[in-house]
């Protein structure tokens, strides 16, 4: 029974410096391979002897001991006990995604799609994938529980803007490198950039339950304020409806979106040829209509910024002339659409009352 003591030692000394220590920026795919190995092994044992009471007594007292040595040697230590060890897998999983050193491969690896965990392809299938298929378990989860209201970015990427979100949380109470996980986030999202953008905007949406989620999404607000490429490709690949919720929701998020906008606006050209604006860049982003239909969008979630953003318009549209001749200024023809919409809505409103006023009298 020693062997397993100090074995159960071991292990409580690997969960220590997996979640806490600098070491795991050191770790490959071996190294975490045998850390889920021995977590195993702690599992088994606790399967084999938790209904024993002299053994569980003996299994106590060693980690009584081993508790007090890394109390010393790690601040913020928690101590592990015996009824820890039946889920020793997933505090070594949960420790490591917590530790701001963990290597973007060793990320890569565990969040690996292609190879789901327990694939045989695979030379370390224990841990290949793992979180991957925890994510799948979570959103069937999330599917199959009666919810209220359906969810606008779908149930895997809520349960991995949940799993983002704490990683953050850990990290930045922490002051560890925030660049290093959205790095990685990004790179294991790459060939699906669109899913990418839902993880992203379910973070952003998610229910504040502490401080530490509010400055998570506070950081990625910020992140999206400063990196423009990425919140032009969210801007892009969102539905109208989710793009509406978040600036609905996120003051920062409207002011970024109204500013790309404005900027979407600002690199138009007029085509002769179309009739009509487009980007002159190769890869057109948005076209004149849709970028006509974001603005109204913005103005009805946020009316009081109409008049600010409008009073903008009119001072760019003097700036290229004040012309209101459709095709010289990009702003004339957006300020011309946006108040032919109003008339087309205002009309429309009025043949509702004529129509309902008509129904009234027939009766």
């Amino acid at each position: 029974m020693e062997a397993e003591l100090r074995n159960l030692a071991g292990t409580a000394q690997l969960l220590a410096v997996a979640t806490l220590s600098g070491e795991v920026e050191r770790w490959d795919e071996p190294t975490l391979s045998t850390a889920f190995q021995w977590a195993r092994y702690c599992e088994r044992l606790w399967c084999r002897f938790h209904s024993n009471p002299a053994i569980r007594r003996a299994v106590e007292q060693q980690l009584r001991v081993t508790n007090q040595s890394l109390r010393a040697a790690f601040a913020g230590y928690g101590d592990v006990c015996f009824s820890d060890l039946c889920r020793c897998r997933h505090l070594l999983l949960v420790g490591l995604l917590k530790n701001p050193q963990l290597p973007i491969s060793i990320a890569k690896t565990l969040f690996d799609t292609a190879s789901p965990v327990g694939a045989e392809q695979s030379e370390y299938q224990e841990v290949t994938g793992l979180c991957s298929h925890i994510i799948r378990c979570k959103s069937a989860c999330k599917v199959l529980r009666p919810l209220v209201d359906s969810s606008a970015v779908g149930a895997d990427a809520e349960v991995q803007a949940e799993m983002l979100t704490e990683r953050l949380d850990a990290v930045l109470s922490r002051g560890g490198d925030t660049g290093h996980i959205l790095r990685c986030v990004q790179q294991g999202f790459e060939g699906a950039a669109g899913h990418f953008c839902r993880v992203i905007a379910a973070a952003v949406l998610m229910r504040k339950n502490s401080a530490a989620q509010s400055a998570a999404q506070d950081f990625l607000l910020d992140w999206l304020q400063k990196d423009q490429r990425v919140l032009e490709h969210m801007c892009s690949a969102l539905p109208a409806a989710l793009i509406n919720e978040l600036t609905k929701k996120q003051l920062k998020f409207r002011d970024a979106f109204c500013d790309l906008l404005k900027k979407w606006a600002s690199e138009m050209e007029y085509s002769i040829s179309e009739g009509e604006w487009i980007q002159a860049a190769t890869n057109q982003t948005v076209s004149f209509s849709r970028l006509t239909e974001h603005f109204l969008d913005l103005f009805e979630t946020c009316p009081s910024l109409r008049v600010e953003v409008e009073k903008e318009l009119n001072v760019l549209k003097r700036s290229d002339g004040d012309f209101d001749v459709r095709g010289l200024s990009v702003w004339g023809d957006l300020l011309s659409a946006l108040h032919k919409s109003d008339d087309y809505s205002h009309r429309e409103v009025k043949c509702l009352n004529l129509f309902a006023s008509m129904e009234c009298g027939a009766r």
